[in-house]
């Protein structure tokens, strides 16, 4: 992949310290698009020092970075990819593979956590999320995590409307919803550099599970009663 093939979105809320090793992570050929959703500790400035694209966007929400993101992107491929050190974008050539071979159309990379990486009350969310997940569409999911690689095009074609927490599973339920080939990919998760907004205090947790409920009710309602089933009729 040489020249910017891929565009990697890396929605940004002050994670000056996390940034630096996080830019330094990216293959050849990937682009860094970091968008500042309204940093106060000069991450957009620095992004910007290490070559990366800056795009602001003043509305706050991880779903109004990601999609900023996205529509700010110009290479074919598209990746999404935390800011915050927990996850690795040398990675991301090993999620892209089976998007390249025509194999999938959605990557997401299930994350494997490292001691500590982790807070006890978001794994729990993240099971029964997990579980709610497969029994609504029948896709094998374990991990609704943020590390996804994909088309640009596909990708603007879903519609996204989610502008907070509910982004990432608004994206995997329209795309499950039109037959897309998901899979998953494990990828390491490591301990974040400074401070969660989210899933570090249970009242982030609490703000993602409302965020995510809805979209949950809207899939629901879109899909009919019970559980949608795949085409050998097994849930």
């Amino acid at each position: 992949m040489s020249e910017a093939m891929v565009d990697v979105v890396l929605p940004c809320l002050n994670e000056r310290g996390a940034l630096p090793w996080v830019l330094s992570r990216l293959p050849e050929g990937y682009r860094a698009i970091v968008v500042d959703n309204g940093s106060t500790d000069g991450s957009a400035e620095l992004a910007a020092t290490l070559g990366a694209v800056v795009v602001r966007e003043e509305r706050r929400g991880f779903g109004a970075a990601a999609h900023a993101g996205l529509l700010a992107a110009t290479a074919e491929f598209v990746a999404f990819c935390d800011c915050d050190g927990s996850l690795d974008p040398a990675q991301l050539p090993e999620l892209f593979a089976p998007v390249l071979d025509g194999s999938a159309d959605l990557v997401l990379g299930s994350r494997q956590p490292e001691p500590g990486a982790w807070p006890f009350h978001a794994r729990i969310a993240n099971v029964v999320l997990a579980w709610r997940l497969r029994r609504l569409t029948g896709e094998r999911v374990t991990d609704l995590g943020p590390m996804r690689a994909g088309r640009r095009l596909e990708l603007l074609s879903l519609g996204l409307e989610d502008r907070r927490s509910g982004y990432p599973l608004e994206m995997f339920l329209k795309a499950s919803l039109r037959g897309w080939r998901l899979i998953e990919i494990p990828v390491p998760y490591a301990p974040r550099t400074g401070k969660s907004k989210v899933t570090g205090t249970l009242r982030g947790t609490l703000t993602a599970v409302r965020d995510m409920s809805a979209q949950l009710k809207a899939a629901a309602a879109s899909t009919g009663s019970g559980p949608v089933r795949d085409s050998a009729g097994n849930e």
